[in-house]
Order: structure tokens, then C-alpha cells, then sequence
């Protein structure tokens, strides 16, 4: 049982996750963190070793200190690499000179971190052949000396920093699809998979716009892919283990200044990571350097629903991850995990409509499950009369901002409609959870809801009692009777 296990949270309290990014946050910090913050280090690797990549890496982690701040530090090593750099400087255009003076540098001739490999375009147009990545810098790095992606390594420059291989092993590039294919087959549980899928999207649709490609013409190099897939899928795996309500984030620190790489001058933060953060609150030149990886930024633009300075919920916790690179700011991601009163919920979300009256009736109920399936909060047809009394149904979807551009590919290819309305609706929820009761049939699912922090009202959920009708061919209404008399006795006495 660890710390987190160990509190008690109320069920008329929000659990809420919050990111302090004053230093920004890469992919390796963020696990940094979420393991301080609780999360068993043998669990997230119980369950990474489920996407069946195990032979690929390992992963370490440790105690570290930067200015006196004591965290956890990961690593994931690649297995079975050897790299040689020949590298053209990437220098930061200013008088900022770096002491790579680093608490617990790891030496081994035959690994490297995965921050040696973070790339700001992680993923490479398919054009380039295994030759076409090699460096050519200033300044040679021996194999024998173990160093970090944040040491060296902090490319800004576009598809500058794959890798010549030494050894003979033959690598492949690893596309969207592919990803999808090692995520979807694995046994990791539904939530964990959507939520490393969609943190992919966000990275493989930012450097699809940024090279001017479609999503699946941009690759994953092999080098830089294992770290990310553990990145993301590790965020996802930490963020599903701590179940919190809510994850909120401060503005993002990305740092700043210019590097000078085989294109020219490039700026930071890198364009890629720029196209994840669009839409998102940040703040630069703290450093002269990247402080937000596209890793990083992705994790960020993926899971969080709210960006602000504001801490209005009581700290139970707080952990620190632990960065690479020394300077002159403590180089780590500060999280917290903390409490607030569970008030009802006001969510902005959008209602988009068509009228429709030239379509066949039995394509709704397609036309309805498709929708369900991407994500559709609702969706429901009311008749209506259209000019010159001709019948209709006007078709409206309630949705969330993300999922817009899904729900009108839908509509526009699997209806008749030509136009849609959209117009933004405030929803006033009832906060809510669930709870499993027993009965003579079988276990069912009860929603709860509560108002000012109260208990009000329940209901089995349909799903499970329409399952354990059929199972023992009894009518919906036994079972629900049968579910209201087994929560009355437990809640009615409250």
C-alpha cells in the first residue's frame, strides 16, 4: 500500500492533479513525478511490459538533487545500442555558459538515456532513408561517457539528430500505425490505451503540419521511438493508477533563445512543440535553452482540462521530477496532488445540429452508434417541419471541442446534410459516481449522484441489468426492482 493509497479521500471531494510547470516538463520528468507523487515503480513497469517491447529497454530510476530540491530522476535505456556522434553544434546564441556539473551521471559504454534521443521532430517525414539521420557536429562524444539528453542533446533543429548505429542490428521506422498496432493489441486496460493514443495523435499532428505531411506519411524513427512510447504510455499508465477528477496545469515554461543547426537559426521552442501548445497558456526565456519537450507538451495538451496560476484546492501532497540539465533555475517538474469541495460542475460544450428530411430513417441508428463510438456526449432527433411543409428531423450532437472535427466527418459522410450549426451551451452537472451492489442475479452497477455534497438520487446502470436479463431470462423490470430494493436498504439509511 503506498502514500497514495493510504489517504482517504472523501466522496464529496474532487481529487485533483496539478502540474507546476515553472521549468517546464519533458516526458522522463513527468514519470519523475507521478512515481514521487505514489505511483509503484514496479506497477508502471507490470504494465508497460504489457505493450511486449521489453527487449528494447529498461527502465531506471533513482534520488536526485538540483539546487537542493530532492526527486526522483528516470532513465530509460535503450538495449543493445551503440551510437556514434559526429554532431554539428547546436549552441545557444548568447553568453550563457553551462557547467555540466551533474548529479548521478551514469556510465555505460553500451546505453544511453532516452533524453539523449528526444527530438523536437521525433517523428521523421518517410522520405529520409537510415543514412539520411546521421550527425555531423563540431564536437565528438566518446561512447564511453554516458550523457543525457538535456546535457548535449537539446535539439531544436528539424529531423537533425537521428543516429548512425554502430552495431549491426537493422532498424525499421515505426509510423502512427504501428503505434496504434503495439497500443491496441496489448493488454493494457481501455482507458490506459485512449489515453496514450490520443497524446500520440497530438505529437503525430503537429509534426504532420509542421513537414506538410498527412498523419500517417510521418514516421517514428526507431531510436526515438521506444522512449516516447514509454513516455506516453507511462503517463497514461501513472494518470489511470492516481484516478483523479480533475488535472489542471500552470502556464508552461518553454523556455527560449535560438540554436544554430544545419538549417540556420532555429528558435525555441521548437515549431513542433509550438503546434502542440497552441491554444495553451505559456511563458518564455526564463532559460536560454528548450525547458518543454513535444513529449512533454503532449502530455500537457492531452489530459489537461484547465490552465491557470490559481491553486484553490488543499495540497495532501507534492513531488518533484527531476530533470537532466543543470541550471541556473532548479530543473524539475513540481506536481501536486490535492483536494477541493466537490461543487456541481458547469462544462462548457458545443451542440452541433442539421436539419435533415431527404434521408432514409433506418441510417439514423448507424448514423447514431458511429457518433457514440468517436466520443458524441449525446445525440438525439427531434421531427421538425421544413419549408413548404415538407417532414423532417433535425439531428443534434452534444460534444466537447476536441472531438468536432470527428463528429462532422460523420455527419457529412455518413448523412445527407450540406450544413451544420454550431453554438456553444454551458451543462450544469450533478457531480456523480459509481459503486457496484450484489444481488441474487449477479453484481450491478449504480450511478450515484449528489447535490451540495449530498446523496439525491441513484440508478442501476442499464448495460449490466440488460445483461443479467438475458443471462437469466427474467424481465428488466425483476432486475430493477430487485437493484432498488438492494440500495434502498444500503443507502435509505443514511
Amino acid at each position: 500500500m503506498n502514500s497514495v493509497d493510504k489517504m482517504k479521500w472523501s466522496v464529496d471531494k474532487m481529487k485533483v492533479l496539478y502540474y507546476d510547470c515553472f521549468c517546464g516538463i519533458s516526458g522522463d520528468m513527468n514519470l519523475a513525478a507521478l512515481l514521487e507523487l505514489g505511483v509503484p515503480k514496479e506497477y508502471l513497469i507490470e504494465e508497460i511490459s504489457k505493450l511486449n517491447l521489453n527487449s528494447e529497454y529498461e527502465i531506471k530510476t533513482e534520488k536526485a538533487i538540483k539546487h537542493g530540491i530532492t526527486g526522483t530522476r528516470v532513465d530509460v535505456i535503450l538495449k543493445n545500442q551503440v551510437h556514434n556522434h559526429d554532431h554539428i553544434a547546436e549552441e545557444p546564441l548568447n553568453n550563457y555558459h553551462h557547467d555540466h556539473k551533474e548529479e548521478n551521471i551514469h556510465e555505460n559504454s553500451n546505453t544511453h538515456t532516452h533524453e539523449d534521443y528526444e527530438s523536437h521532430d521525433f517523428f521523421h517525414e518517410n522520405h529520409h532513408t537510415h543514412e539520411e539521420h546521421s550527425h555531423a557536429y563540431d564536437h565528438e562524444h566518446n561512447n564511453q561517457n554516458h550523457h543525457t539528453h538535456e546535457e548535449e542533446h537539446n535539439h531544436s533543429c528539424d529531423e537533425n539528430h537521428a543516429h548512425t548505429h554502430t552495431n549491426n542490428i537493422e532498424h525499421h521506422h515505426r509510423n502512427l500505425k504501428d503505434i496504434e498496432n503495439i497500443i491496441n493489441s496489448s493488454a493494457l486496460n481501455d482507458k490506459v490505451k485512449k489515453l496514450s493514443m490520443n497524446m500520440f495523435i497530438r505529437v503525430a499532428e503537429a509534426e504532420a503540419k509542421v513537414h506538410g505531411k498527412t498523419l500517417y506519411e510521418v514516421h517514428f524513427h526507431e531510436v526515438g521511438a521506444i522512449d516516447s512510447i514509454i513516455d506516453m504510455v507511462g503517463a497514461a499508465i501513472c494518470i489511470d493508477y492516481l484516478e483523479v477528477d480533475k488535472i489542471i496545469a500552470s502556464p508552461v515554461q518553454v523556455g527560449g533563445g535560438f540554436v544554430k543547426c544545419a538549417h540556420g537559426l532555429m528558435p525555441v521552442p521548437a515549431p513542433a512543440t509550438v503546434e502542440i501548445l497552441k491554444n495553451i497558456p505559456i511563458n518564455t526565456g526564463i532559460v536560454p535553452f528548450e525547458t518543454t519537450t513535444p513529449t512533454g507538451a503532449a502530455i500537457l495538451a492531452a489530459n489537461v482540462q484547465e490552465f491557470t496560476q490559481k491553486i484553490d484546492f488543499s495540497i495532501k501532497k507534492i513531488a518533484y521530477g527531476i530533470g537532466h540539465r543543470d541550471l541556473e533555475i532548479p530543473n524539475v517538474l513540481r506536481v501536486y496532488l490535492g483536494e477541493k469541495e466537490k461543487l456541481e460542475e458547469i462544462e462548457e460544450q458545443y451542440i452541433l445540429e442539421t436539419n435533415i428530411d431527404d434521408m432514409n430513417p433506418e441510417f439514423y441508428g448507424y448514423v447514431e452508434e458511429k457518433l457514440f463510438e468517436i466520443g458524441a456526449l449525446d445525440v438525439f432527433k427531434t421531427a421538425i417541419f421544413m419549408k413548404k411543409g415538407r417532414p423532417g428531423v433535425k439531428l443534434s450532437v452534444l460534444i466537447n471541442e476536441q472531438i468536432e472535427k470527428d463528429v462532422l466527418d460523420v455527419i457529412f459522410e455518413e448523412t445527407t446534410s450540406i450544413g451544420v450549426r454550431k453554438y456553444k451551451v454551458e451543462k450544469i452537472m450533478l457531480n456523480r459516481d459509481f459503486s457496484k451492489i450484489e444481488t441474487q442475479y449477479g453484481e450491478v452497477t449504480i450511478k450515484r449522484s449528489y447535490y451540495n455534497g449530498k446523496l439525491i438520487k441513484y440508478k442501476p446502470e442499464y448495460e449490466d441489468c440488460k445483461v443479467i436479463a438475458k443471462e437469466n431470462n427474467i424481465t428488466m423490470e425483476k432486475i430493477y426492482k430487485e437493484v432498488y430494493k438492494e440500495v434502498g436498504d444500503i443507502y435509505d439509511k443514511q
